[in-house]
């Protein structure tokens, strides 16, 4: 039975263990810092930090520590035994020393495999030494068998220690499950990153534990020489192709460069077959040279399969599936994404301020791209062009706001050419050309105003041959600032220019 005295001991302990941070000062056995003088640096210089408490190993760190300071210890031996797999605080007798050492708290391996001490004697010594118990469990049913035995904390600590290839993230899921049981949860095992220490206070537990991040300089040194040498090797090189209704282009890159580039028309009457096939024909020179390809195109893929969200662009006949007879083709895995998406992730890649973003593509169609919380979202996200208009008369969008609309609609005037001509003609101050123009920016600049009050993104980003066409971004925000809307949408050009799509299907192939 505890005395008063022993348990308002433990009851002050457990409270400055509350939302606390616990430094494990365990250095690599063997290593260059496996001495006393350094633990107790380490120790000391934790606490001096900020720190609450301290993970110690061996009875012998643990005492050289105790002498240096009064702050709250766990204590543990680790052993390698022939018998069992169970390495920490395996004994009873290793209970008796942390306790003599000075350890505050005992910590042992409570999980469910062949022992030499059962769970609940070392439970039972640790409280008759007067200590509290740390279970160190794997999985929600080690923390219920300890806690049952009366275990003062559980421990995420053998979480992807039991067997099978060690994980490397921290087993946040097991926090909270263990949240569920007690309110003593100790979050521990490969905490590396403050992101990842703050996951763990969210997910439920009472204090987190940090050990290599800190105190393991062979370890750390080793994270930062990895990553050197990741970023340090040369890019892989992608065969990216973005495949429109007017023409394709094809590009080698590498870490975001365009090496070399091909374009050729797209034949609007010929087939998928034919187009890859095409594809494969123009680069035939460029085999061997990249490891992977991505391809960008109008309409919708899902799970490979490509299909026509509008046959006016391209005729697609149901499902194709492009990734499939792509890889079949070009040798090498790859990657399928609607264009518009992959020139939105490309845009998102070229920026440094990693905010959401809309893009919009306006060229032969109208297309569109979401980026949100840094992720990209595929399937028919972003067909802003498939909306349908106010007019009421059941036609897209994209229908009244492309290149194709302005070459008809002059043709209907009288007037035979490209878009871009009447592009030139609005700027030189002819009416039927300014008319046209004008009434694509106005339509064009409502559509931005929904989307701003739909999606709310830090910015809409504008791209295709008729959204970077001289003076049609400035139109379009004049006519913004005609509307007048409650939400203000942030447009910019692309900054990729007609290169976006493949810049992003290049990464997204990666």
């Amino acid at each position: 039975m505890k005395s008063k005295d022993s348990g308002n001991s433990s009851t002050k302990l457990k409270n400055t263990l509350k939302n606390a941070l616990i430094v494990s000062c365990q250095p690599v056995s063997g290593g260059a810092m496996d001495d006393s003088p350094y633990v107790v640096g380490f120790a000391l210089a934790a606490l001096s930090a900020g720190a609450a408490a301290l993970r110690i190993e061996s009875a012998r760190y643990v005492a050289a520590v105790r002498a240096a300071t009064g702050a709250p210890i766990i204590g543990l031996i680790k052993r390698d035994l022939d018998e069992s797999p169970v390495r920490i605080t395996p004994f009873l007798d290793d209970v008796a020393a942390l306790a003599q050492a000075g350890a505050d708290v005992i910590a042992f391996d409570a999980t469910d495999r062949v022992r030499p001490v059962t769970v609940e004697a070392l439970t039972q010594a640790i409280r008759a030494a007067g200590k509290l118990s740390m279970a160190d469990c794997s999985c929600i049913d080690d923390a219920r068998r300890a806690l049952a035995t009366g275990a003062d904390f559980v421990g995420t600590t053998m979480s992807g220690y039991t067997g099978g290839p060690e994980p490397v993230d921290p087993d946040i899921s097991l926090i909270a499950e263990l949240r569920q049981l007690t309110p003593n949860v100790i979050a521990e095992g490969r905490i590396r990153t403050i992101e990842q220490a703050q996951a763990a206070a969210r997910a439920g537990a009472s204090c987190v534990v940090v050990g290599s991040a800190i105190t393991r300089t062979e370890h750390i040194t080793a994270w930062f020489r990895d990553a050197l040498n990741e970023a340090y090797e040369p890019a892989p090189v992608v065969l990216a192709v973005d495949l429109g209704g007017t023409k394709t282009m094809a590009s080698l890159v590498q870490g975001g460069e365009v090496l070399d580039t091909v374009v050729l028309a797209t034949d609007r009457s010929g087939s998928p077959e034919g187009w890859l096939a095409a594809i494969a024909d123009a680069t035939t020179v460029w085999h061997g040279r990249y490891t992977a390809a991505g391809i960008a195109v109008t309409g919708a893929v899902r799970n490979g399969m490509w299909r026509a969200m509008n046959k006016a662009t391209l005729g697609i006949e149901g499902e194709f599936p492009l990734v499939a007879c792509a890889t079949e083709l070009l040798g090498v895995p790859v990657v399928a994404a609607n264009d518009a998406q992959a020139a939105a992730w490309g845009e998102f890649k070229a920026t440094s301020d990693g905010s959401d973003l809309v893009f919009m593509t306006v060229s032969t169609g109208l297309g569109g791209g979401i980026v949100s919380g840094g992720r990209l979202l595929q399937g028919v996200a972003g067909h802003f062009g498939q909306m349908w208009g106010p007019s009421g008369d059941n036609v897209p969008l994209e229908s009244r706001i492309c290149g194709p609309w302005i070459a008809a609609e002059a043709k209907r005037q009288g007037h035979e050419c490209e878009p871009r001509e009447v592009f030139s003609a609005a700027d030189a101050g002819d009416a039927w050309a300014v008319a046209i123009i004008g009434g694509v920016a106005r339509r064009f600049a409502r559509l931005c105003c929904d989307i701003q009050l739909a999606i709310d993104p830090a910015r809409i980003v504008i791209g295709g041959g008729v959204g970077l066409a001289p003076g049609f971004l400035d139109k379009v925000k004049a006519e913004i600032l005609a509307i007048g809307p409650s939400a203000m949408p942030e447009l910019r050009a692309a900054t990729l220019g007609p290169r976006a799509g493949i810049v992003g299907i290049a990464d997204l192939a990666l």
